[in-house]
Protein backbone atom coordinates (compact mmCIF):
# COMPACT_ATOMS: atom_id res chain seq x y z
CA UNK A 1 0.00 0.00 0.00
CA UNK A 2 2.86 2.19 0.71
CA UNK A 3 4.48 1.85 -2.66
CA UNK A 4 1.35 2.61 -4.42
CA UNK A 5 1.09 5.87 -2.44
CA UNK A 6 4.12 7.08 -3.01
CA UNK A 7 3.50 6.25 -6.87
CA UNK A 8 0.15 8.47 -6.66
CA UNK A 9 2.20 11.57 -5.01
CA UNK A 10 4.64 11.33 -7.31
CA UNK A 11 2.04 11.17 -10.26
CA UNK A 12 0.42 14.75 -8.32
CA UNK A 13 3.78 16.28 -8.11
CA UNK A 14 4.47 15.27 -12.05
CA UNK A 15 1.30 16.40 -13.26
CA UNK A 16 1.93 20.11 -13.51
CA UNK A 17 4.63 19.64 -15.93
CA UNK A 18 3.43 17.56 -18.41
CA UNK A 19 3.05 21.06 -20.49
CA UNK A 20 6.94 21.03 -20.75
CA UNK A 21 7.10 17.31 -21.57
CA UNK A 22 7.77 15.14 -24.50
CA UNK A 23 6.74 11.94 -23.45
CA UNK A 24 4.40 10.27 -21.03
CA UNK A 25 4.70 6.65 -20.35
CA UNK A 26 2.34 4.03 -18.04
CA UNK A 27 4.50 0.39 -18.31
CA UNK A 28 3.44 -2.99 -16.53
CA UNK A 29 6.48 -5.30 -16.10
CA UNK A 30 8.07 -8.02 -14.20
CA UNK A 31 10.93 -8.14 -11.74
CA UNK A 32 13.18 -10.91 -11.17
CA UNK A 33 15.03 -10.01 -8.21
CA UNK A 34 19.26 -11.18 -8.56
CA UNK A 35 19.35 -12.56 -4.81
CA UNK A 36 22.70 -12.90 -4.34
CA UNK A 37 23.41 -11.71 -0.78
CA UNK A 38 23.45 -13.93 2.32
CA UNK A 39 19.97 -13.28 3.39
CA UNK A 40 18.98 -14.58 0.63
CA UNK A 41 20.81 -17.56 0.57
CA UNK A 42 20.13 -18.16 3.97
CA UNK A 43 16.28 -18.12 3.43
CA UNK A 44 17.17 -20.41 0.73
CA UNK A 45 19.34 -22.85 2.35
CA UNK A 46 16.21 -23.15 5.53
CA UNK A 47 13.11 -22.39 3.65
CA UNK A 48 10.98 -24.34 1.28
CA UNK A 49 11.58 -21.00 -0.99
CA UNK A 50 13.35 -20.86 -4.42
CA UNK A 51 14.42 -17.93 -6.04
CA UNK A 52 11.43 -17.71 -8.59
CA UNK A 53 8.83 -17.54 -6.17
CA UNK A 54 9.93 -13.89 -5.72
CA UNK A 55 9.43 -13.01 -8.66
CA UNK A 56 5.89 -11.12 -9.65
CA UNK A 57 4.68 -8.03 -11.88
CA UNK A 58 4.79 -4.51 -11.30
CA UNK A 59 3.67 -1.15 -12.73
CA UNK A 60 5.10 2.12 -13.34
CA UNK A 61 5.33 5.86 -15.19
CA UNK A 62 7.30 7.70 -16.45
CA UNK A 63 7.55 11.14 -18.35
CA UNK A 64 10.63 11.97 -20.74
CA UNK A 65 11.77 15.45 -21.64
CA UNK A 66 13.53 15.62 -24.83
CA UNK A 67 17.02 17.31 -24.82
CA UNK A 68 17.45 16.83 -28.77
CA UNK A 69 16.74 14.71 -31.77
CA UNK A 70 18.46 11.68 -29.86
CA UNK A 71 18.79 12.63 -26.14
CA UNK A 72 16.35 13.07 -23.42
CA UNK A 73 15.77 13.17 -19.80
CA UNK A 74 13.65 10.39 -18.40
CA UNK A 75 12.03 10.24 -14.98
CA UNK A 76 10.47 7.06 -13.83
CA UNK A 77 8.79 5.27 -10.35
CA UNK A 78 7.38 1.97 -10.48
CA UNK A 79 7.53 -0.74 -7.16
CA UNK A 80 7.90 -4.33 -6.62
CA UNK A 81 6.18 -5.78 -3.04
CA UNK A 82 6.43 -9.67 -2.98
CA UNK A 83 5.88 -11.55 0.25
CA UNK A 84 6.11 -15.29 0.18
CA UNK A 85 5.44 -17.83 3.78
CA UNK A 86 7.64 -20.56 3.54
CA UNK A 87 7.88 -24.06 5.72
CA UNK A 88 11.59 -24.44 7.30
CA UNK A 89 13.11 -27.47 4.75
CA UNK A 90 14.11 -30.57 7.25
CA UNK A 91 12.61 -29.88 10.52
CA UNK A 92 9.43 -30.10 12.47
CA UNK A 93 8.50 -28.21 15.82
CA UNK A 94 7.25 -29.78 19.05
CA UNK A 95 6.35 -27.32 21.81
CA UNK A 96 7.08 -28.28 25.58
CA UNK A 97 7.06 -25.95 29.13
CA UNK A 98 10.79 -24.80 27.90
CA UNK A 99 9.61 -23.58 24.35
CA UNK A 100 9.24 -24.29 21.01
CA UNK A 101 11.85 -27.14 19.57
CA UNK A 102 12.81 -27.93 15.84
CA UNK A 103 13.31 -31.65 15.78
CA UNK A 104 14.36 -32.94 12.18
CA UNK A 105 11.51 -34.31 10.05
CA UNK A 106 11.95 -38.06 9.90
CA UNK A 107 9.61 -37.15 13.48
CA UNK A 108 6.09 -36.56 13.11
CA UNK A 109 5.90 -33.32 14.79
CA UNK A 110 3.44 -31.12 16.11
CA UNK A 111 3.48 -28.22 13.74
CA UNK A 112 5.74 -27.14 10.81
CA UNK A 113 7.76 -23.92 11.80
CA UNK A 114 6.90 -21.04 9.15
CA UNK A 115 7.62 -17.47 8.62
CA UNK A 116 6.91 -14.54 6.14
CA UNK A 117 9.75 -13.35 3.81
CA UNK A 118 8.41 -9.97 2.91
CA UNK A 119 10.51 -7.24 0.01
CA UNK A 120 9.41 -4.17 -1.14
CA UNK A 121 11.46 -1.72 -3.57
CA UNK A 122 10.14 1.53 -4.91
CA UNK A 123 12.92 2.95 -7.16
CA UNK A 124 12.70 6.76 -8.27
CA UNK A 125 15.07 6.92 -11.02
CA UNK A 126 16.66 9.66 -13.37
CA UNK A 127 18.11 8.37 -16.46
CA UNK A 128 19.94 9.81 -19.76
CA UNK A 129 17.93 8.14 -23.19
CA UNK A 130 19.68 7.90 -25.94
CA UNK A 131 17.68 7.29 -29.38
CA UNK A 132 20.23 6.78 -31.74
CA UNK A 133 17.97 6.37 -35.13
CA UNK A 134 15.85 9.47 -34.09
CA UNK A 135 12.38 9.62 -33.43
CA UNK A 136 11.06 9.32 -36.84
CA UNK A 137 10.89 5.67 -37.56
CA UNK A 138 8.37 3.09 -37.35
CA UNK A 139 10.84 0.78 -35.33
CA UNK A 140 12.46 3.11 -33.07
CA UNK A 141 15.47 1.55 -30.69
CA UNK A 142 16.57 3.08 -27.58
CA UNK A 143 19.65 2.74 -24.78
CA UNK A 144 19.91 4.18 -21.40
CA UNK A 145 20.98 4.63 -17.68
CA UNK A 146 21.00 6.85 -14.92
CA UNK A 147 21.08 7.26 -10.93
CA UNK A 148 18.13 6.46 -8.75
CA UNK A 149 16.95 6.98 -5.17
CA UNK A 150 15.78 3.14 -3.66
CA UNK A 151 12.91 3.11 -0.90
CA UNK A 152 12.83 -0.65 0.15
CA UNK A 153 11.85 -2.74 2.99
CA UNK A 154 12.65 -6.16 4.04
CA UNK A 155 10.91 -8.14 7.13
CA UNK A 156 10.96 -11.82 8.40
CA UNK A 157 7.74 -12.42 10.82
CA UNK A 158 7.19 -15.88 12.31
CA UNK A 159 8.77 -18.30 13.60
CA UNK A 160 12.48 -18.33 13.95
CA UNK A 161 14.75 -21.46 14.24
CA UNK A 162 17.88 -20.48 16.21
CA UNK A 163 20.70 -22.80 14.60
CA UNK A 164 23.28 -20.84 16.60
CA UNK A 165 22.03 -22.26 19.90
CA UNK A 166 22.08 -26.30 19.09
CA UNK A 167 20.71 -28.62 21.98
CA UNK A 168 20.53 -32.31 22.82
CA UNK A 169 17.59 -34.12 23.89
CA UNK A 170 18.99 -37.00 25.78
CA UNK A 171 15.73 -39.05 25.70
CA UNK A 172 16.24 -38.81 21.79
CA UNK A 173 19.73 -39.03 21.39
CA UNK A 174 18.76 -36.26 18.44
CA UNK A 175 20.35 -32.44 18.04
CA UNK A 176 17.50 -30.23 18.42
CA UNK A 177 17.28 -25.90 18.13
CA UNK A 178 14.87 -23.70 19.84
CA UNK A 179 12.36 -22.01 17.98
CA UNK A 180 11.64 -18.20 18.98
CA UNK A 181 8.88 -15.87 17.25
CA UNK A 182 10.34 -12.99 15.27
CA UNK A 183 9.24 -9.89 13.93
CA UNK A 184 12.77 -8.32 12.32
CA UNK A 185 12.41 -5.52 9.90
CA UNK A 186 14.12 -3.23 7.71
CA UNK A 187 11.98 -0.30 7.32
CA UNK A 188 11.51 2.79 5.08
CA UNK A 189 15.35 2.65 3.94
CA UNK A 190 16.74 4.72 0.94
CA UNK A 191 19.78 4.08 -0.69
CA UNK A 192 21.30 4.80 -4.38
CA UNK A 193 21.37 2.68 -6.98
CA UNK A 194 21.92 2.47 -11.01
CA UNK A 195 19.94 1.48 -13.82
CA UNK A 196 20.88 0.56 -17.24
CA UNK A 197 18.22 -0.38 -20.34
CA UNK A 198 17.45 -1.06 -23.70
CA UNK A 199 13.77 -1.10 -25.81
CA UNK A 200 12.60 -0.49 -28.26
CA UNK A 201 9.44 2.32 -29.22
CA UNK A 202 6.81 1.19 -31.85
CA UNK A 203 3.96 4.04 -32.72
CA UNK A 204 0.68 2.90 -33.56
CA UNK A 205 -1.14 5.88 -33.84
CA UNK A 206 -0.66 9.67 -33.69
CA UNK A 207 1.08 10.70 -30.46
CA UNK A 208 0.57 7.07 -29.76
CA UNK A 209 3.13 4.02 -29.41
CA UNK A 210 4.10 0.94 -27.54
CA UNK A 211 7.21 0.76 -26.09
CA UNK A 212 9.06 -2.89 -24.96
CA UNK A 213 12.24 -2.62 -22.68
CA UNK A 214 14.57 -4.56 -20.60
CA UNK A 215 16.21 -2.78 -17.39
CA UNK A 216 18.95 -4.21 -15.27
CA UNK A 217 18.66 -2.34 -11.57
CA UNK A 218 22.00 -1.78 -9.44
CA UNK A 219 21.65 -1.76 -6.11
CA UNK A 220 22.55 -3.02 -2.44
CA UNK A 221 20.42 -1.95 1.24
CA UNK A 222 22.75 -1.49 4.05
CA UNK A 223 21.42 -4.21 7.61
CA UNK A 224 21.40 -2.89 10.66
CA UNK A 225 20.45 -4.27 14.09
CA UNK A 226 17.14 -6.18 12.42
CA UNK A 227 19.28 -8.42 10.83
CA UNK A 228 22.63 -7.59 12.19
CA UNK A 229 25.50 -9.81 10.97
CA UNK A 230 24.47 -10.01 7.83
CA UNK A 231 26.40 -8.51 4.41
CA UNK A 232 23.97 -5.70 2.53
CA UNK A 233 21.05 -6.89 1.26
CA UNK A 234 20.58 -7.51 -2.47
CA UNK A 235 17.92 -5.36 -3.91
CA UNK A 236 19.19 -5.67 -7.73
CA UNK A 237 16.84 -7.59 -10.34
CA UNK A 238 16.00 -7.57 -13.92
CA UNK A 239 13.01 -5.93 -15.39
CA UNK A 240 10.93 -6.37 -18.43
CA UNK A 241 8.44 -4.10 -19.07
CA UNK A 242 5.71 -3.22 -21.73
CA UNK A 243 4.29 0.45 -22.14
CA UNK A 244 1.82 2.58 -23.45
CA UNK A 245 3.45 6.38 -24.74
CA UNK A 246 1.53 9.29 -25.00
CA UNK A 247 3.63 12.23 -27.39
CA UNK A 248 3.25 15.60 -26.46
Amino acid sequence: MKKYFILFVAIILIVPNFVYSDIVSFKVGYFLPRAQSDLWETEFENMDFVKGDFQDTNFGFAYEYFLSRELSLVLSIDGYTKNKVGIYKDYVGYADYDGDWAYPDYYEGEFSPTHNFNISITPVQCSVKLTPMGRKGKIIPYVGGGLGLYLWNVRIQGDLIDFSDPWYDLDEQVTIYPIYPTDAREENKISIGYNVFGGIMIPVANRISLEAEFKYNMIKGNLTDAFEGFEPFDLSGYQITIGLNYWF
